[in-house]
């Protein structure tokens, strides 16, 4: 079962190694496919249907968008050891919003302008926005401070725990979420972390052992390959869809869907399912066929196309 997961992601994502961690921590075996970290990403997007962002989930003919949303997929595909949910996705929010800004504008405001000019002009077309090095430069200072202070909460749930995991007894998708800022500067800017979790002892525990859950069973697969199993599988099972969702229209309708945030790529198809935790679409892809692309309702716009 666990070679039916085909992670497609980059080695130096900070959001894949969430995933990354989830098939460690339930030992599951992984099919991986290095995508480009900038585009043009011609064997992503027959996929995605114009989804560009990094963390993609490949089930056959299923394509799970979004950590938020592959992290809960994995969980129902294989329960055991449980990553659990509930308060744990909203830390994976926290994570992967609040937390992360702040690590982003330490990362850059140090090494920005080292950055190479094709990342720049693609993360602004991503964003919308200019990729503004003096302001990040500007923003390293506080963002510092503000990067410790949530890193402080995690200290402080360690001690009033006394627990080795945020999770209780056993690692869960609340360590898994939360090591990802942590990760990345370590990965990106090494020589901050120190700083930046002085006198934090218990977190610094909590790392190295959140680290050492490792990353499951990887072997690797081309994306040709994976654009050939896509081809030649059907969508899965349906998901239930809530006839009360306020996304007001019915499976069949033609709808849309794009992130809130940034890469607001929008992507049409017909709906498949809608209800509280994902969107649904069918879509039709002369290179792929028929696919279900899966979006969460956290952090997406959907409408009638």
């Amino acid at each position: 079962m666990g070679d039916d997961f085909i992670l497609h992601h980059y080695d130096n994502s900070p959001f894949s190694e969430k995933v990354r961690l989830a098939f460690g921590l339930k030992g599951l075996a992984w099919r991986s496919v290095i995508q480009p970290t900038i585009m043009p990403k011609p064997d992503l997007i027959p996929l995605t249907g114009g989804y560009r962002r990094i963390r993609v989930l490949q089930l056959g003919a299923d394509i799970i968008c979004d950590t938020q949303l592959i992290l809960a997929e994995i969980e129902a595909r294989a329960p055991h050891p449980a990553l659990g949910g509930g308060l744990g996705f909203a830390i994976n929010w926290w994570a992967d919003r609040l937390f992360f800004q702040s690590s982003v504008a330490i990362i850059f405001g140090e090494i920005g302008h080292l950055t190479p000019e094709a990342f720049i002009k693609d993360r602004e077309q991503l964003s919308g926005q200019r990729f503004n090095i003096e302001a990040m430069k500007a923003a390293s200072g506080p963002m510092r401070g503000q990067w410790r202070a949530q890193a402080a909460w995690i200290e402080a749930e360690l001690a009033a725990s006394g627990a080795d995991w945020l999770g209780g007894a056993a690692p869960n998708l609340a360590d898994v979420a939360a090591y990802m800022n942590p990760w990345f500067v370590e990965n990106a800017l090494p020589s901050a972390l120190p700083k930046l979790l002085a006198d934090f002892d218990r977190t610094q525990a909590w790392q190295a052992r959140v680290k050492a859950i490792g990353h499951g069973h990887r072997s690797e697969l081309t994306p040709a390959a994976a654009l050939d199993i896509a081809r030649a599988a059907e969508p899965g099972e349906a998901v239930v869809h809530d006839g009360d969702d306020p996304l007001g229209l019915e499976p069949g309708a033609a709808a849309f869907v794009m992130a809130d945030d940034y890469g607001r790529d929008r992507i049409e198809g017909v709906l498949v399912a809608a209800n509280a935790e994902r969107i649904v679409l069918a879509r039709e892809d002369r290179t792929v066929g028929l696919t279900h692309l899966h979006v969460p309702r956290t952090g997406y716009f959907a409408g009638p196309a």
